[in-house]
């Protein structure tokens, strides 16, 4: 495995193809977004970002993603959890990366948020009911239309539910109650994934539920829920014929802690070896039963993403 940053440049041409090799069997990894120039000298070229003589962080955003694809075959929009993206929006992401790179992209919000939060950017809506919280119309129109255009490259749609109370969600009953219509509604196209962020709601009827109608659990990688190695050895777990795993954060640390201890991402800092070991064994599963699998890393979950990604696959022969 390679950390230090000035080595991991000498070979960015070696990650690309072992992922190139992985993607043509159906395992596609990249990661949790992709604007960080704590990986500029790693994964991006700073030569490449540079207008008039100086760095430019505009040029940066606007236009990594297109070097990101030269290494990675697949990368998760988390920006669309936050808005609505509008059809302009679409349009020029799609058209500003190359064909070959595919999205998996977080259903907004606005569709799987039961309370809002009590966070300021909620403004007045902060703890208040969601009256559009699984409402499908509005998914179908604002989300699934917008997205139609494109569906070549948007091959996974990902519902992440976050941590919900007992007042606004008493029990798993309650939430199928409200899950089970929506996803008996949702066309074949896209994948769909859910994931949990109540570990309680993990029982059969909800693994049941999605296997029923093929929906894949995500294993997901966070604070208050069951590590990768406990989630990767339910058997009732694996509910579609595909895989999706999110490695987000090591189990029991808080977010915002995360992104003041690796903040600006430029390293491993705390390698958390044993789900790196799940994550290999659900790849080695996938690619045992010939299934697709879809894997994201989040710079929160080690510190450094693309070296996590690296430290995973080398194990793995393809």
């Amino acid at each position: 495995m390679v950390t230090n940053l000035s080595l991991f440049a000498a070979e960015p041409t070696a990650l690309a193809l072992k992922l190139a090799r992985l993607a043509e069997r159906g395992i596609l990894m990249g990661t949790s977004s992709w604007k960080y120039e704590g990986w500029l000298g790693q994964i991006y070229t700073p030569d490449r970002y540079v207008t008039r003589g100086k760095f430019s962080a505009k040029k940066f955003e606007d236009t990594c993603l297109e070097e990101y694809a030269e290494t990675f075959p697949i990368v998760c929009g988390d920006f669309s959890f936050y808005q609505f993206p509008s059809e302009e929006y679409w349009r020029k992401l799609f058209a500003s990366t190359p064909g070959s790179l595919r999205f998996a992209f977080k259903v907004p919000e606005e569709i799987t948020v039961k309370v809002f939060p009590s966070h300021a950017r909620y403004g007045q809506r902060a703890g208040l009911e969601n009256p559009n919280f699984l409402d499908f119309n509005l998914f179908r129109q604002l989300f699934l239309e917008m997205l139609r255009p494109h569906s070549k490259r948007a091959i996974v749609l990902l519902f992440e539910f976050g941590q919900m109370t007992k007042k606004s969600m008493p029990d798993v009953d309650a939430f199928l109650e409200r899950l089970v219509p929506f996803l008996d509604q949702l066309p074949e196209g896209p994948r769909y994934a859910i994931e949990l962020r109540n570990a309680e709601f993990m029982t059969r009827d909800y693994f049941e539920a999605l296997q029923e109608r093929g929906v894949a659990h995500i294993f997901n990688a966070w604070t208050r829920m069951p590590d990768l190695p406990t989630q990767s050895v339910m058997p009732q777990a694996h509910t579609a014929d595909f895989t999706v795993v999110r490695a987000l954060l090591r189990q029991g640390r808080a977010y915002e802690d995360a992104v003041k201890k690796f903040s600006p991402y430029e390293r491993i800092q705390d390698p958390n070896v044993e789900s790196r070991d799940a994550l290999r064994a659900l790849i080695q599963r996938s690619l045992g039963l010939q299934q697709p699998a879809y894997i994201f890393v989040n710079n929160r979950f080690e510190g450094n993403a693309p070296s996590t990604i690296e430290a995973v696959i080398e194990g793995i022969d393809v």
